[in-house]
């Protein structure tokens, strides 16, 4: 049941935890055992992947973090004054144990008056472009990785954390056998990179039939496909922009990355009606997560022009009905969530906090404000009654 004050029960679609130092490296064969290294820098620890430093995520070990919803006041009223992230982000804090432990969260979400939610990785966003050359290594550091997650968080802790394994799918045979390592322990969702899949012949889209196995096995196993905002390769396409080579830093503000921001996702969501995957296999249940939903009106009008010029190109198969089947969004609390629904249906819409995250919300009830406009039965939909029909929970 709710808390008394509430007038349902919240089901967050977007939560995360803060990995130890241990996370990628305490499961890995000693034979990659120096593949991910902590170095100390002018005084500060930093992730170095495969001998090479990256500024990615600024403070990996997460000792000391931003505040939950620092940036609040920066997506509600803008930047106006031109301030720096770390100016944005103010005094920062010390991680307590429920950013590292599930216990201890369990208490802070019921202070929080979350009843449920899917549990997110933070550092594993790095993983896959920084080795995007050597698909075996991917492999080996994501299972590292799912051990990990497994023994200290658990995939299901007392049905109320849902914890969600990262699967990546260079080799698909690996990337099957890693699913179902997942799902017999308990994984309800899983989390597949949007982006272009390394490999031996180069990046290629995870909806063409090569990897169609893999999406079998999840209709079969009935899980949940989470798309979560990830550094997705990108970078290298501002860099042919900038005549640059710097790796993505997503706290460094850059106009231009900013301009394109959701093209990753808007381009996820397309290859998978443009590839075909999400049309040979309509049960597939998919979660757009922490990329809100300004990239989704205008992919759908394209689709549709296109399907009506090259119906051909899809199998005359509709594909913007197939999106609007599959894909289920989690708006940005400050986006227009009557629009949304009115274009997708408010069965495919949910609510996600990013907690504790600075871009996220500081009190996740407070998303509840921002959609009083819609019906009620509605508002159960979107905060928590559409993930618990995702996961069967």
């Amino acid at each position: 049941m709710p808390p008394s004050d509430l007038p349902y029960p919240l089901f967050d679609a977007d939560n995360h935890l803060y990995e130890t130092k241990e996370a990628l490296t305490k499961f890995l064969p000693d034979k990659y055992k120096n593949v991910i290294q902590y170095v100390e820098v002018n005084g500060r620890t930093k992730i170095a992947v495969r001998g090479q430093i990256s500024e990615y995520i600024p403070n990996p070990t997460f000792d000391v973090v931003a505040r939950p919803g620092a940036m609040e006041d920066y997506f509600k009223n803008g930047n106006p004054e031109g301030k720096s992230k770390r100016e944005i982000f103010g005094k920062p804090m010390k991680a307590i144990p429920a950013f590292r432990e599930p216990g201890p969260r369990l208490e802070l979400m019921d202070e929080l008056k979350i009843d449920r939610t899917l549990m997110f990785p933070t550092l594993a966003s790095l993983i896959e472009e920084r080795m995007r050359d050597n698909p075996e290594l991917i492999h080996e550091v994501v299972h590292s990785l799912n051990q990990w997650l497994f023994e200290t968080w658990s995939f299901n802790y007392r049905d109320r954390i849902f914890t969600v394994p990262v699967i990546s799918l260079p080799i698909v045979d690996k990337a099957i056998e890693e699913l179902e390592w997942c799902v017999e322990r308990g994984a309800k969702a899983i989390l597949v990179r949007p982006a272009p899949v390394p490999g031996y012949r180069g990046p290629r889209s995870f909806a063409l039939p090569e990897f169609d196995p893999f999406w079998k096995r999840v209709v079969e196993l009935d899980v949940l496909v989470t798309q979560h905002s990830s550094d997705s390769g990108y970078a290298r396409y501002n860099q042919d922009w900038e005549g640059s080579s710097d790796e993505m830093l997503p706290f460094v503000t850059n106009a231009f990355r900013m301009v394109n921001e959701w093209r990753p996702i808007q381009d996820a969501v397309a290859s998978w009606v443009c590839h075909g995957a999400l049309l040979r296999f309509p049960e597939l249940k998919i979660a757009v997560i922490e990329n809100g939903a300004a990239w989704l009106p205008t992919l759908l009008q394209t689709l549709e022009d296109v399907y009506k010029k090259a119906p051909e190109g899809f199998g005359m198969k509709d594909p913007v009905a197939a999106v609007k089947k599959s894909i289920h969004v989690s708006p940005f609390w400050e986006e227009d969530f009557s629009k949304l629904t009115a274009l997708i249906g408010a069965e495919r819409v949910l609510f996600g906090s990013d907690y504790p995250h600075p871009e996220g919300l500081a009190q996740p009830t407070s998303y509840i404000d921002h959609i009083q406009h819609l019906p009620f039965e509605d508002q159960k939909l979107v905060m928590g009654g559409n993930l618990a029909r995702l996961l069967n929970v």
